[in-house]
């Protein structure tokens, strides 16, 4: 067996992409290996000699970044040992040309050089990288200096603060009652928390654009001048002006009403509404604006199709262009009003949230707080500042030699910006003079699926232009590369996804329109297989029982129930059947298995439910909101039985959880004919039966109600789901699913706790407010289990087997806020009020959204390896055009055979059908072994972990010689100076100058004492501070003290431990441990020293022999000596051991009771 590593093996396109002699622009399709590739480029960058500090590595994600560096760190600890010949083939691998004594010397000495770097290599996230930037210019960026960075969850709940703040108790202020009026005339409650919701979302966004405009009466007028009613001043001033006699043409008109009254009846009705119009004068005219607008245009403010019969055109020549022209005006003034309208609906609301806004950023000022995109915005601003002192650009410039981007195609503008500060002087100037400086990007805008980012596709082509331009401006070498192997997929798979973007609308979006996507196969002999069944539609559903229970399953249950379950018992045939994944020469399992969803919904939930059912080990989903798991419900119902114990339905809720265990029955039996609350009922039924469930449901919740009172949140719950055996139940009856939402539960807990006072109620109310949405690594879990992820958080993963069944419902929301290409923002309350501006980029947006649903198509077919099941569900008879169903149906017919399909569950009606199919053999060389082994069984716990621990005694106050009883201590002397502050000052002083002076030689002792004082104590007169230094040096002097401040001592050692039941805790001035004996000093400054040892407080006495019982314990058989050193008169006290065994709590402990 060869133990020997294998060395990485890059493709000509990769070798290209990694030399460090250029700066390269990479594309690189799925599963081409773009990891890889950036591992190989740094490699080879330190090959060259560029220092691991002056490397940086821009990542997307954390997890990315750990995976890179991890890579990256293997590596080189593998050179640190591999013998010459594996190291040499290693090196030349990368494409690194020399292979000499000294590059591999370089090589093994590099992991070390990683790790001794000043802060190690820098391979972060961009929100980590500014971090770190502000944190070194605060002042400069005009921050606090100890700013805190705010997670997504902080920084949402301080948005809910605010936005309740501005809406509650702090307002609205009245400035802003005209704004929420003007919201709230539009949007109902659940509009309008939709649109708090996306204020709150885009927040960086729409305080970039107050920034710009200079606050918000700037971007409220560049708004009204975009919509072009920038000149008026309101709906009533536009209605007169378009109700005005000089506004139409009144002769006109007239004729054409009179000619209208000669028609038809619809004629007659149009003709009679222009007359009695025309015969008002102007405001009449303008309250009735909306009757007349009717007679010319449709709801929608289009122009009706017949202003006029054809009969009073011919009697009447000229009346349909009178018509016409009037609808016409008609239909400009309708569309300048709603552009009016749409501009005031915006105006309100940039101003409530330009409110919350100023809320939120007070409220994080307070705090010492940025969110992450302040932490890009500051960066950015700091970066482009006119004025930035130079010394900070040397200080950024000249740290940095070569810039590496990961998963560019998702980088935002703002995170652009910063990048293009960095790198500008790369390649102009001064910059570009001598060392060999880089940028490496890589990505692909086939992937790029975060707009609600911000990232666009588009700025990735741009970026690599203005790149492109500034490296050949320079005279260096810029390579644009694009990678097209697959080192992931078997053929099948490709195939589809070539085929399925090769034309029609699928390639919008994801395809440039002249480029043609073709995948090579790395993987060209193993097997692999495509399948595309039919979709699960409705049907009939059956006459239903006079009464029937309402869980009760009928057969006309909806798709996505039977879709989900029929996929389990497709998984649970393959496992249970051994069929197998033939490129690995293996039988299917559990953990090769990934179901992509394109969102997370009912679906979801009905897949977890029907692989439990089939007993399929199922990881859940890759999010979770916190308080939707049933775990962490039955814990708040707890709490809340807690708050309120006369809450009949809680308590009921409570006593039906597992950390009860009523069944039905029991519960009915408790509840039903009660006279008063279910609480009452219950402990009446206790006392009658003390032995029942009943009374062990009271003492249980009795003895919870009383710890509630005293324990914060995060210890009260601890206790109950760990000594308590909370968890044992949860678990037993909810499965092991359920230990990730306690987990995050008591994390929850302990967050709430750092940030406010610890409140049972507070918290239960913070935990249901934030709504948090927690992530889970799924891929990281290392079970057997299927993984049920959304294809944006399975960005970055791969499975054998991927099954799609979520494929037939489109998007159809757009987000309530729209932005103009200026970066203005846009609220149209519906359609049918949108002017033209508006409907034209809620157009725009409905096109980028297609755009993304395709693209977010390519990846999800692109994380399959072996195996593509394509599937769907729909709840009506006919499909979505352009869903992603519709799209892989019209690839795969030019490619894949039919095949018949059956389902696996139920009768198969609307269902069974057809199927596609595209598979290829085996024929390269098996890789063999099971990636995915169940884990052992664990062991039992001992009883130990179970069992709540004893409680700790609270330690007394520490037995310090400072803090001796005042009735025991001498009087004290005068402090220096007249100002009591300066009370205790002389003592710190030469406590800290016998700490620091011992160490140096006699002959600096003098001269750094009188340094130390000048640095300490500027405050302090020349003549004080040379008193102070005297009476230390005296001290350090004395021949007869000399022997405590030998190398044998320790300065200021603390010293805990435990005497009997009493804690002991303190620190000792000096310690001198010998071989002969240990030494306890204690140094006395601010007192009158006792010349004679039974003169000395007993209260110093008490303390030394404490700290001699703690000494004696570390030191066991070994003399301990206490010393009392007096500073004033420069001489030590040596306490007997008589006197201090009269003072040992020891002693104490063990002394019978009088």
């Amino acid at each position: 067996m060869n133990d020997a590593p294998q060395p990485m093996k890059l493709t000509e396109d990769q070798l290209f992409a990694a030399d460090p002699q250029a700066s390269a622009w990479v594309v690189a399709s799925a599963g081409t290996g773009k990891t890889q590739v950036l591992t190989a480029r740094v490699l080879r960058l330190l090959l060259e000699g560029a220092a691991p500090t002056r490397i940086l590595c821009l990542t997307f994600t954390k997890a990315a970044a750990a995976e890179m560096a991890t890579r990256i760190a293997e590596r080189l600890g593998i050179w640190t040992m591999a013998p010459d010949e594996v190291l040499e083939k290693e090196i030349r691998s990368l494409g690194h040309a020399r292979t000499d004594k000294a590059t591999l010397a370089l090589a093994r000495r590099l992991f070390a050089r990683v790790l001794d770097a000043p802060g190690g290599m820098r391979i972060v996230t961009i929100h980590a990288f500014c971090q770190s930037v502000l944190q070194r210019f605060p002042l400069e960026a005009g921050l606090a200096p100890h700013f805190s960075v705010l997670d997504e969850g902080a920084a949402r709940e301080l948005m809910r603060e605010a936005r309740d703040a501005l809406l509650g108790q702090e307002g609205p202020a009245p400035a802003l009652g005209d704004p929420v009026a003007g919201i709230a005339v539009h949007a109902g409650e659940d509009q309008f928390a939709e649109l708090m919701g996306a204020l709150a979302r885009e927040r960086g966004r729409l305080s970039a654009a107050l920034e710009r405009h200079g606050g918000v009466e700037g971007l409220a007028k560049a708004i009204r001048k975009h919509h072009r009613v920038d000149k008026v001043r309101g709906d009533a001033e536009l209605v007169a002006a378009g109700s005005a006699d000089g506004a139409f043409d009144r002769t006109a008109l007239t004729l054409a009403a009179k000619a209208l009254l000669d028609g038809g009846k619809t004629d007659k009705e149009r003709g009679q509404a222009i007359a009695d119009w025309l015969a008002s004068d102007a405001p009449a005219r303008a309250r009735g604006i909306g009757e007349y607008l009717g007679a010319f245009l449709t709801q929608k403010a289009a122009i009706q199709k017949r202003l006029a019969t054809k009969g009073v055109e011919e009697d009447h020549p000229g009346t349909l262009a009178a018509l016409a022209a009037e609808a016409e005006r008609l239909r400009a003034f309708a569309e300048r009003r709603r552009a009016l309208a749409v501009a005031d609906s915006t105006e309100a609301m940039v101003r409530l949230g330009s409110a919350m806004l100023d809320i939120y950023q007070r409220r994080k000022r307070a705090a010492g707080a940025l969110d992450y995109d302040d932490l890009v915005h500051h960066t950015r601003r700091l970066l482009e500042r006119p004025d930035l002192p130079r010394w900070v650009l040397f200080k950024l410039d000249g740290g940095l030699d070569h810039v590496l981007i990961d998963e560019a195609q998702d980088t935002n503008p703002d995170q652009w910006a910063v990048v293009q500060a960095l790198t500008d002087e790369f390649f102009s100037g001064a910059g570009a003079r001598d060392a060999q400086r880089t940028l490496f990007a890589v990505g692909d805008p086939k992937q790029s699926i975060f707009s609600f980012q911000r990232a666009d596709p588009k700025a990735f082509d741009d970026m690599r232009g203005y790149f492109q331009r500034r490296v050949e401006s320079a005279m260096a070498e810029f390579r644009p590369v694009a990678l097209q192997k697959s080192f992931r997929s078997t053929p099948p798979v490709l195939r589809l996804v070539d085929a399925v973007f090769a034309e029609g609308a699928a390639r919008d979006g994801v395809v440039a329109d002249r480029d043609i996507l073709k995948h090579e196969a790395e993987r060209a002999g193993d097997a692999g297989l495509v399948r595309l069944w039919p979709a699960a539609t409705p049907r009939e559903e059956d006459a239903a029982e006079p009464w029937s229970a309402p869980t009760e399953r009928k057969g006309g249950d909806p798709p996505r129930a039977r879709l989900a379950r029929n996929i389990a018992a497709q998984v649970r045939a393959w496992i249970e059947s051994g069929e197998m994944l033939e490129s690995r020469g293996r039988a299917v399992s559990a953990g090769d298995i990934m179901v992509l969803v394109r969102r997370r919904d009912a679906l979801v939930e009905e897949l977890v439910r029907a692989f439990k059912s089939a007993g399929i080990p199922v990881a859940g989903v890759d999010r979770m909101v916190l308080t939707e798991q049933i775990a962490v419900m039955d814990l708040m119902a707890l709490g809340d039985f807690l708050l309120l114990p006369e809450d009949d339905l809680t308590l009921a809720t409570v006593l039906k959880s597992p950390l009860i265990g009523f069944d039905d029955d029991r519960l009915y039996a408790v509840a039903h004919g009660r006279k008063g609350s279910v609480w009452a009922a219950l402990n009446a039924r206790a006392a009658a039966a003390p032995t029942d469930p009943e009374a062990e449901a009271v003492e249980a919740l009795g003895a919870l109600l009383a710890r509630a009172d005293f324990a914060g949140p995060y210890a009260f719950f601890a206790e109950l789901l760990g000594a308590g055996g909370g968890r044992r139940k949860l678990v037993g009856r909810l499965g092991h699913d359920a230990g990730d939402p306690i987990d995050e539960f008591l994390a929850a807990a302990l967050a709430f706790e750092r940030e406010h006072e610890p409140s049972l109620q507070g918290f239960l109310r913070w935990l249901r407010a934030g709504a948090a949405e927690i992530k889970r690594e799924l891929d990281q879990s290392g079970r057997d289990e299927v993984r049920i992820m959304t294809v944006h958080g399975a960005k970055g993963l791969q499975a054998p087997i991927v099954i799609l069944p979520d494929t037939q419902q489109p998007p159809s929301r757009l987000d309530p806020v729209l932005w103009s290409g200026k970066g203005l923002p846009l609220w149209s309350p519906r359609v049918d009020v949108d002017d033209d501006v508006a409907a034209a980029l809620r157009e725009e947006a409905k096109i980028a959204r297609g755009r993304e649903y395709r693209r977010l198509l390519y990846v999800a077919l692109t994380r399959a390896e072996d195996r593509l099941y394509v599937t769907g569900w729909r709840a009506r008879k006919s499909i979505s055009a352009g869903c992603w169903y519709e799209l892989i149906e019209k690839g795969a017919e030019a490619i894949a055979k039919f095949a018949p399909y059956q389902p696996l569950v139920g009768d198969g009606d609307n269902w069974a059908g057809q199927s596609l199919g595209l598979e290829t053999a085996q024929t390269a060389e098996r890789k063999g072994g099971k990636e995915h082994e169940a884990p052992p069984p664990a062991s039992p716990l001992p009883d130990w972990a179970s069992a709540a621990p004893e409680l700790e005694p609270d330690p007394p106050t520490p037995l310090a010689p400072s803090s001796a009883d005042e009735a025991d201590a001498p009087p004290v002397l005068a402090p220096i100076g007249a100002e009591e502050q300066r009370r205790f000052r002389r003592g710190l002083l030469i406590h800290r100058l016998l700490q620091v002076l011992p160490e140096l030689p006699d002959p600096n002792r003098g001269a750094a004492a009188a340094r130390l004082l000048q640095r300490w104590a500027r405050e302090l007169a020349d003549d004080e501070r040379r008193k102070l230094a005297d009476e230390t040096l005296r001290v350090l002097r004395s021949p007869d003290l000399a022997d405590l401040f030998g190398p044998d001592g320790r300065a200021e050692v603390p010293v805990i431990g435990r005497i009997g039941k009493r804690i002991v805790a303190g620190q000792v001035d000096r310690l001198v441990v010998r071989q002969e004996a240990v030494t306890i000093v204690d140094f006395k400054t601010n007192r009158p020293p006792p010349r004679r040892v039974e003169d000395v407080p007993a209260g110093y006495v008490r303390q030394m022999a404490a700290y001699r019982a703690v000494i004696r314990r570390i030191y066991p058989g070994r003399p301990v000596r206490c010393a009392l050193l007096w500073t004033d008169g420069a001489f030590a006290t040596i306490l007997p051991d008589a006197m201090l065994d009269r003072a040992d709590p020891t002693r104490e402990e063990s002394a019978p009771p009088s």
